[in-house]
C-alpha cells in the first residue's frame, strides 16, 4: 500500500457519520422494546483513502440500519471546498434487480462510477454486509477503491483495470449491541487481514466482574476487578504486528436502569505510544480524526449494552 499524507477528516466526516444517541426508554415500556429500538439503530463507517479523479481523496462509507430504512451512504471529499461529493444507495428495497446496480457522478468534473451487487450479500447483526457481494469505484478506467470479496465478478463487469495506487483504510467507527457478547470484525496484523473480534463480560454474579477482549478464538486480554480497570490499555501482537487496545467501560458498572451505557474499545496498529498511560485518560482522542498521520489503522467500537 501506498503511504499517503494524513488529511484532516472533519468536514468529511461531518455529514457521514452519524452521533448515535440512543433513545431513552419510555416509562412503562418493556425492556425488551427498548432493546430493540436501540438495535435497530447501528452503523459501520470506514474511511478510506483513494486516489479519485486524479487526486488522494477520503472516500467515507456509511452502512446505515434502523426500522425504516437499511443505506449505503458514500462522501467523496472535496479538499477544496464544503459541497462534497455524495451518493445513497437503498439496501433495503423489495425489488431483486434493485440490489445490483449503477450511480454515476462527476468530482472535479470527471466521471467516476458505483457498481455494487448485493443480490446474494450474507448479513450477521451488522449493518455491513459479510460476503457474497461488492462495490466496485471506477475513475478513469480504474478501480480505485473495491470492497467485498467478489472481486473477479467485479472486475468483469466494470471491465476496467485496478489503479496503480492501492487505497488504504484509515478509520473504522462502530456501533454494536449484546447483552454479554460483543462481536465485530477489524483489520490489522501482517497484511492488513480482517480479524474476528469477541468481547465477552461478566458483569454480575458471585465472582467479581471480568471481560474478555478475544481476537479469532484467542483469548488476548482478560480484565479480572473490572470494578478497579475499567478504564485501561494493553499492548498485544496480532499477526507479528503489535496492536493498541484500548477500553472504557465504566457507564457498563455504574449507570443505573436497564440501559447501563456504551462501551468504548479502540484496537489501533502501531508501538505504544507512551508507558506513562495509566489508564485514566479519555482514550478516544487516540483515534480521533485530528491524530496521528494516517500510515496506522485505528477502529473505534461502541459497545452498547442491554439488559
Amino acid at each position: 500500500m501506498s503511504s499517503v499524507p494524513y488529511r484532516n477528516l472533519s468536514k468529511a466526516n461531518a455529514t457521514a457519520i452519524p452521533n448515535f444517541h440512543p433513545p431513552p426508554a419510555s416509562e412503562g415500556k418493556q425492556t425488551a422494546d427498548s432493546a430493540t429500538n436501540k438495535i435497530a439503530q447501528n452503523f459501520v463507517t470506514s474511511i478510506y483513502d483513494a486516489k479519485v479523479s486524479d487526486l488522494n481523496r477520503n472516500v467515507t462509507i456509511t452502512w446505515l440500519k434502523n426500522l425504516m430504512s437499511h443505506t449505503l451512504n458514500i462522501l467523496v471529499e472535496n479538499p477544496y471546498g464544503e459541497n462534497h461529493y455524495t451518493c445513497k444507495i437503498d439496501l433495503k428495497t423489495w425489488q431483486f434487480w434493485g440490489k445490483k446496480g449503477l450511480k454515476s457522478f462527476k468530482v472535479d468534473g470527471k466521471r467516476v462510477d458505483i457498481f455494487w451487487d448485493f443480490r446474494t450479500a450474507k448479513f450477521t447483526t451488522s449493518p455491513e454486509p459479510y460476503s457474497d457481494f461488492y462495490i466496485a469505484f471506477v475513475s478513469g478506467d480504474e478501480v480505485v477503491l473495491l470492497l467485498g470479496d467478489m472481486k473477479h465478478e467485479a472486475f468483469k463487469r466494470t471491465k476496467s483495470r485496478p489503479s496503480l495506487v492501492d487505497p488504504m483504510l484509515l478509520h473504522k467507527k462502530e456501533c454494536v449491541f449484546g447483552k454479554k457478547c460483543f462481536y465485530s470484525r477489524t483489520m490489522f496484523g501482517h497484511g492488513k487481514r480482517e480479524h474476528d473480534i469477541t468481547i465477552e463480560t461478566s458483569l454480575s454474579g458471585p465472582s467479581d466482574p471480568e471481560m474478555l477482549i478475544i481476537v479469532d478464538g484467542d483469548t488476548l486480554i482478560r480484565v479480572m476487578n473490572l470494578h478497579w480497570r475499567f478504564r485501561g490499555n494493553e499492548s498485544v501482537v496480532v499477526d507479528d504486528k503489535p496492536v493498541q487496545i484500548f477500553w472504557d467501560v465504566h457507564d457498563w458498572l455504574y449507570t443505573n436502569g436497564p440501559n447501563s451505557g456504551q462501551g468504548i474499545f479502540i484496537f489501533k496498529q502501531g508501538a505504544t505510544e507512551s508507558e506513562d498511560n495509566d489508564g485514566n485518560g479519555d482514550w478516544r482522542i487516540l483515534c480521533d480524526e485530528y491524530s496521528g498521520n494516517g500510515t496506522e489503522f485505528c477502529h473505534l467500537l461502541q459497545a452498547w449494552k442491554i439488559e
